[in-house]
């Protein structure tokens, strides 16, 4: 043990700096190495989930469907017809008080209006597209798709009922 002692401190220091820059360039191999792999990673190309998602998953509705649980977010404004959609979560507090709101809502306008609720936490992209910055938000559109109005956080019964009237839906 004495001589292994006596051997390293003996050592030519140039010897102890070819260790240090041995040692420094490994670190910087592994570096570039791990910086390599991170990029051809970043890179690949990726599923987006969310638009498999969208494909597969029906409009998340409240009630009686409506549009009997085959409408996609492509299909809205449903045509022809005066159109609700609340863009919302199912954690959300507001949203959760408007499921039975929107449930009355879609049985007694049914055939004469569309109450649609998508969860922008499955639909994200549908968000963007509708241009969401709050949750709830309730979009009406008339009957030629165009948008009348939009209000964003919970929205009574009441409130809605008055928006379909001026809309021409009794």
């Amino acid at each position: 043990m004495a001589r292994f002692a006596h051997e390293f401190v003996d050592k030519p220091s140039h010897d102890l700096k070819e260790d240090q820059v041995n040692r420094s360039y490994i670190y910087l191999g592994v570096v570039i190495a791990a910086v390599v792999v991170a990029l051809v990673l970043s890179n690949r190309p990726r599923v987006d989930e969310e638009s498999v998602l969208q494909e597969q998953a029906p409009v998340a509705q409240s009630g009686s469907n409506t549009l009997s649980g085959e409408a996609s977010p492509a299909t809205l404004p449903v045509p022809g017809m005066v159109t609700m959609v609340d863009l919302g979560a199912k954690s959300c507090i507001p949203c959760k008080m408007m499921e039975p709101i929107l449930a009355e809502l879609e049985k007694e306008y049914e055939g004469r209006a569309a109450i649609v609720f998508i969860d922008v936490s499955i639909h994200r992209n549908q968000a963007d597209r509708f241009g969401i910055r709050a949750i709830p938000t309730q979009i009406f559109f008339d009957a030629k798709g165009r948008e009348i109005m939009r209000h964003e956080g919970f929205m009574d019964k009441e409130s809605i009922t008055a928006v379909l009237k001026e809309l021409g839906v009794s």
